[in-house]
């Protein structure tokens, strides 16, 4: 398996254990007012973060070369300035909004060249044009 599966496993993980710790936090606190970030942190962290890491591991040679490793880089700093900053705007920090709104780009930014990596040929490098899916 590829070390760009790997780490993207690992974060997923580590996004899991987040995102149940503040859906614990709720429960035990009754206040379900960031709902929203455990939402996020689940989702985006574990869940697109563990596809993002099966799609690597079944295609070993899209996983090479500097292109998908800052695109992991790009989506993973997003995803948890993201959390953080959506975490503390929902309880209340409105000054976070600007904040949530640049990490979600920054997020989306990743997703865009996830989008790149899986539509380049593969082993095409950072200079590629994408193709459709065969």
């Amino acid at each position: 398996m590829p070390g760009l599966s790997h780490l993207y496993f690992r974060s997923a993980i580590v996004f899991l254990i987040v995102g149940i710790s503040v859906g614990i936090h709720m429960s035990v606190s009754g206040n379900h007012n960031v709902i929203g970030a455990h939402a996020h942190i689940n989702l985006l962290g574990w869940v697109t973060s563990a596809l993002f890491g099966g799609y690597y591991a079944l295609n070993p040679a899209k996983a090479t070369g500097r292109l998908p490793m800052v695109q992991y880089f790009i989506y993973t700093i997003g995803v948890v300035i993201m959390g953080v900053s959506l975490y503390l705007l929902l309880q209340g920090n409105l000054g976070m909004e600007p904040i949530v709104a640049a990490s979600s780009l920054i997020t989306f930014a990743g997703v865009l060249l996830f989008a790149w990596v899986v539509f380049m040929p593969a082993g095409a490098g950072v200079h590629a044009t994408p193709r459709a899916a065969e």
